[in-house]
């Protein structure tokens, strides 16, 4: 099998285009050339051309003036691509002692090669997770997801408690600077202090101890706000 092959039939710069686009969608219900360009570090033109054979196949389809859009074969290849990395960085984690700043680079490399059957052993073995280490949801093996709209940090008032569910995998030495923070998937916490004008803001964790968070790193960390009991 080719090298720029997958299992599946589809090229890797294929299943990475479709991953792209879906996380773009589902940010702002469109993912625009500029944005997947950036995302992959390519060049605007090499989009377009690759978004025309994704159209082509079946894929995605391009809407003037409103971006790319995947279609229902588009987002079911989409989501088993994210399933795999997604089953991957919990594996490697879990069973290999991969760390949670460093697996995100190696989950990459493999989650085009391996087969659904492989990742379904894996599930079995980590007890068919919900989510991976870093919070994202791990869709399930029929296809599909929990989407769930988590609040950013940045937006949580003062005094609401909350939880912190998911940070981006991407950003290795960010991931380190999060950990020795203190913040986790599922840390609980309360916004003790807030400044203007973007300022940072203070965290309480239940353990009593606070911890400033800076404006730009609060609003990448997606949570939920703590249900009353």
């Amino acid at each position: 099998m080719p090298e720029s092959e997958s299992r599946q039939g589809l090229s890797r710069s294929i299943e990475d285009y479709l991953k792209v686009i879906y996380k773009l969608e589902l940010a702002s219900k469109s993912a625009q050339t500029s944005a997947i360009a950036e995302a992959l570090s390519i060049a605007a033109p090499s989009v377009s051309g690759m978004v025309k054979r994704l159209a082509e196949a079946g894929l995605a389809e391009h809407v003037p003036y409103r971006g790319v859009r995947l279609t229902e074969t588009g987002r079911r290849q989409a989501l088993k691509m994210l399933r795999r990395h997604r089953m991957l960085e919990s594996y490697l984690i879990a069973e290999l002692g991969y760390d949670w700043d460093n697996v995100h680079d190696e989950a990459e490399r493999m989650e085009h090669a391996v087969s659904d059957d492989l990742i379904a052993r894996m599930a079995d073995a980590l007890g068919n997770p919900a989510y991976d280490p870093h919070g994202a949801p791990i869709p399930n093996a029929a296809g599909a997801i929990e989407e769930t709209e988590f609040v950013r940090m940045s937006d949580i008032a003062t005094g609401e408690r909350a939880v912190l569910r998911m940070v981006g995998d991407h950003d290795s030495e960010r991931l380190k600077f999060i950990a020795s923070l203190g913040l986790r998937p599922a840390v609980k916490f309360t916004v003790a202090a807030r400044q203007p004008f973007n300022g940072p803001i203070t965290v309480r964790f239940e353990d009593e101890r606070e911890q400033i968070i800076g404006h730009e790193l609060a609003t990448s960390l997606r949570c939920e706000i703590a249900k009353e009991s």
